[in-house]
């Protein structure tokens, strides 16, 4: 779940889609909530046909879903769109990654480091009981993500990424817990291969970390 920083260009469209948006993915609305549009349109400030457009949007992502003349809803949980995401994001992230070690240079190693270096701050804190920083480390975790192959040099291989991890995290949020050390093992050995541009030693541990996050978000919240 990103936090973004306000660009002078957006409508007030764009900041209302971002924070309905950010809400789904953080459970503020929850799966399978109804979506009334006279309180959304008091929560969020804006007018009903301009929220109708939003929330239409929303449905292109799968995060709302459209039911006729009765209006909208979040899409509800399910196990089977977990496990769909969790292919999609490998399949996605592995090929970034193949094209990032490829073409990464300087500068590319240090947003690595320097997100590595801010998720690893944050993961200590969880790890030492501080659950506040939870919200930093869903932050943190995607950057340091995002840092790995943002040398792939493709704006829709990660634009299509940030929305499949964004979609994946929901799941996450909604385990309300943190996996503790074997996720930061994982996110320091991701660190040290991708430094070492070892394409198929990360391939394996984002696969493995992919599937762990499924395992631990069915085994923490009842989805059908």
């Amino acid at each position: 779940m990103l936090k973004h920083v306000h660009d002078p260009a957006e409508t007030v469209s764009d900041v209302v889609f971002r924070q309905i948006r950010e809400d789904i993915i953080s459970g503020v609305l929850p799966p399978g909530a109804k979506i009334k549009l006279e309180q959304a349109k008091e929560r969020y400030s804006i007018g009903i046909s301009s929220l109708r457009e939003i929330l239409s949007r929303l449905t292109t992502e799968n995060l709302v879903l459209a039911e006729g003349q009765r209006g909208f809803e979040v899409s509800p949980a399910s196990r089977r769109e977990l496990l769909e995401l969790a292919d999609l994001r490998i399949v996605l992230e592995t090929h970034a990654i193949g094209l990032a070690f490829a073409a990464g240079n300087l500068e590319w190693e240090g947003r690595i480091v320097a997100a590595h270096h801010r998720l690893a701050a944050a993961e200590r804190k969880l790890l030492a009981g501080d659950t506040s920083r939870t919200v930093d480390w869903v932050r943190y975790d995607w950057e340091f993500h995002q840092a790995i192959v943002s040398a792939c040099n493709s704006e829709t291989l990660m634009a299509t990424l940030s929305s499949v991890f964004d979609r994946f995290l929901r799941y996450h949020m909604l385990a309300e817990s943190f996996r503790g050390k074997p996720v930061v093992d994982d996110h320091r050995l991701l660190f040290e291969l991708s430094i070492q541009r070892d394409v198929a030693g990360a391939t394996e541990v984002v696969r493995r970390h992919v599937h762990s996050g499924v395992e631990h978000v069915l085994k923490s919240v009842r989805i059908l």
